[in-house]
């Protein structure tokens, strides 16, 4: 299978502690591809430098076949990659429709400027109502329950149809209705071709949902293949369990 996400050499150092070490996997296309591990094993900072929030130290990233010289978060989702956070980043005074079309516009410009298109208050609406609170539509965002910001944020990344999607706990903190209408929500989207890379504590839903499964220990690749084998290596359950 073609990757469609390569990380080779990811490297990343806060003063003396080494965050990320000579990370290297790759996402194949169309998968749904779990990064997990211990708490600070370097997830989130590996999500990090792969959009550009951050800088890395050392190693490449390649992203639908090209080099991504100097990862840039605009640039990455103009080019089809996209992303979530463990706290979702919506803005709390627009609507949700004006939350969707900030997504495809600029982000400074969308606080101020309301004007939705025609065409993006459809696509808006449309995905809204896939992810089961087009009714929330003209509420200000702000007004939402943590999980509803957690959808809208999930559904705000998809307004310019991308080709990957990184989701960072994207069930963490919900109930577990939601847990299973997110569940059902990246099923579907991948069932269409969209490919995910996912971080998640939730070893029950990455056991069922993803394949492969990459496990990180340290910032480095401890363990990576299918859910089975990586849930019975005994390296992956002596980092998680201490031996």
């Amino acid at each position: 299978m073609t990757a469609l996400l390569e990380i080779d050499g990811l490297t990343k150092r806060f003063g003396g502690v080494t965050a990320v070490n000579d990370c290297s996997f790759a996402v194949p296309e169309r998968s749904i591809t779990a990064l997990v591990g211990p708490n600070g094993s370097g997830k989130t900072t590996a999500f990090n430098l792969i959009t550009g929030y951050a800088r890395a130290d050392a190693g490449t990233v390649r992203f639908g076949g090209a080099n991504v010289r100097r990862p840039d978060p605009v640039r990455l989702s103009r080019s089809g990659l996209t992303r979530t956070f463990q706290q979702a980043r919506i803005f709390p005074d627009l609507t949700l429709v004006e939350n969707m079309v900030a997504a495809v516009q600029q982000p400074w410009r969308a606080t101020f400027a309301r004007r939705v298109r025609r065409s993006e208050r459809e696509r808006a609406l449309q995905l809204l109502e896939e992810f089961g609170i087009a009714r929330l539509a003209c509420e200000q965002a702000g007004n939402l329950s943590y999980g509803q910001k957690k959808l809208l944020e999930f559904a705000a990344v998809l307004m310019g149809e991308p080709r990957l999607v990184l989701l960072d706990e994207p069930t963490a903190g919900v109930n577990p209705i939601l847990v299973g209408q997110i569940e059902e929500r990246i099923r579907e989207l991948n069932a269409r071709g969209l490919t995910f890379l996912v971080v998640e504590h939730n070893m029950n839903l990455v056991m069922r949902l993803c394949d492969p499964v990459v496990v990180l220990a340290q910032g480095t690749k401890l363990s990576e293949g299918r859910p089975d084998d990586v849930r019975n290596d005994p390296r992956v359950l002596d980092a998680y369990l201490g031996g």
